[in-house]
């Protein structure tokens, strides 16, 4: 066995407790009345997203990679995300917040014996490099950030720590130019790349215009008193009728404050910040806003090269910064903070085309459906990706403050409904050259 094969080994093991870790810090934050109780009909009760960690852990190191025998067979279907609506989940016969504790310790503990024992360095491609163990850590860190997401719809006083993120010691406003011409997109090389980031594929991008930062609370709220979600003119048929049938008239949790507008994070209700990226708002309103100021979302295709490409060299980097994963003063990722950071808070996370905070913040939505690329291949299993592609679907990118940094990189993609907004979402502009 190699050093460079226990290396691996340990940073797996460290990958796992730190997810852990997350979920346990999220999970006994609140008392089990809030574990067990439906804080939105779109979101699942949190101990339901306890045990499904555990329960995929065990379906896929446990039972898959270790060829042990079941922990718990009996509650496999009660935790397919597949089988039951996420509305539905709080009338199933759920393991209750200490069952869901014994449940995934168990299967932790069984699924380290397993790391201790297998081959990361030949075999079957499910465990080659990590890979199947890489999996799991970022579903835990997804299922981490949706559980961060139930929390924010959860009534009652804060119950999450939340220092405050940090002052941008540059202004940052404008718009880039972006060179037209290829760059290469998705990935071949990231060991730990999900199925939807494969292959790497050469994609030409005819030249345009993306803002430097992300739309911010002061911008969106120009929007809103000019009159934006009144007027039919800026929105797209869908879109205009989601407005109404919402009665959407500002980002969720904004709520008036004399002449301006306070939002509620986690409990804490204060005044916007003025230069921080808007969030919680739709695709539909993303859209509306982008026309109104004569722009439109940038593709997907668009995104990934202004946060990748390296003019000098031409290659696509793995971060707009480089290669390096992300560190505190890249990007505002990890649950370090509660709400995104003041446009220019992160001059070192730049890309090399002078384009801000791509990464952390706000997840961004962008005009793409989402699909596989030329070439997909579904890997491990169809669930994770290809059922969802089609017209239904659009791409964000760019992770949020939320997100861990092992759970997104250049070539992540996540999507959702274009009406979704208890996302931690947002947007940048972009136009044509």
């Amino acid at each position: 066995m190699t050093i460079e094969t226990e290396r691996l080994r340990d940073r797996v093991a460290a990958e796992l407790t730190r997810a852990r870790d997350r979920t346990v810090l999220l999970t006994e934050a609140v008392d089990d009345g809030d574990l067990t109780r439906q804080h939105s009909p779109l979101m699942s009760p949190l101990v339901w997203d306890l045990a499904h960690v555990g329960n995929q852990e065990e379906l896929w190191l446990v039972r898959d990679v270790g060829g042990r025998e079941p922990v718990r067979q009996d509650i496999d279907e009660l935790y397919d995300a597949f089988k039951h609506a996420r509305r539905d989940r709080t009338a199933l016969p759920l393991l209750n917040p200490a069952e869901a504790r014994r449940y995934v310790a168990q299967v932790r503990a069984k699924a380290l014996d397993v790391l201790d024992r297998a081959r990361l360095d030949q075999g079957r491609r499910l465990v080659a490099d990590g890979f199947a163990f890489g999996m799991i850590v970022q579903h835990e860190q997804q299922h981490d950030e949706t559980m961060l997401a139930t929390l924010q719809l959860r009534a009652g006083p804060p119950v999450l720590p939340a220092a405050p993120p940090p002052v941008p010691p540059v202004a940052v406003t404008g718009e880039v130019f972006v060179p037209g011409g290829p760059f290469t997109m998705g990935t071949d090389t990231e060991a730990w790349a999900l199925d939807n980031e494969r292959p790497a594929h050469r994609v030409e991008v005819p030249a345009f215009h993306i803002d430097r930062a992300a739309v911010t609370n002061a911008s969106y709220a120009a929007f809103i008193d000019a009159g934006g979600y009144d007027d039919p003119r800026w929105w797209s048929a869908a879109g205009w009728d989601h407005r109404q049938a919402a009665g959407l008239v500002a980002p969720a949790h904004w709520q008036r404050d004399g002449d301006g507008w306070a939002a509620t994070t986690f409990g804490r209700t204060a005044p916007v910040v003025p230069d921080e990226p808007v969030v919680h708002v739709c695709f539909h309103e993303a859209s509306a806003y982008a026309s109104w100021a004569g722009k439109r979302l940038p593709t997907e295709a668009e995104w990934e090269k202004a946060a990748r490409f390296d003019p000098a060299t031409g290659r696509s980097r793995r971060f707009p910064w480089g290669d390096e994963p992300p560190s505190p003063r890249h990007a505002n990722v990890d649950q370090r903070h509660l709400r995104p950071a003041a446009a220019g808070a992160f001059p070192d996370g730049a890309s090399p085309l002078g384009v801000h905070q791509l990464m952390g913040d706000v997840w961004e939505w962008t005009s793409t459906d989402f699909h596989g690329y030329p070439g997909f291949t579904a890997f491990p299993y169809r669930e994770y990706s290809e059922v969802f592609f089609g017209p239904g679907y659009k791409v964000l990118r760019g992770g949020s403050f939320g997100t861990d940094g092992t759970a997104v990189r250049g070539t992540f993609r996540n999507w959702d409904y274009p009406i979704r907004r208890q996302i931690f979402s947002g947007f940048r502009c972009a136009r044509d050259a």
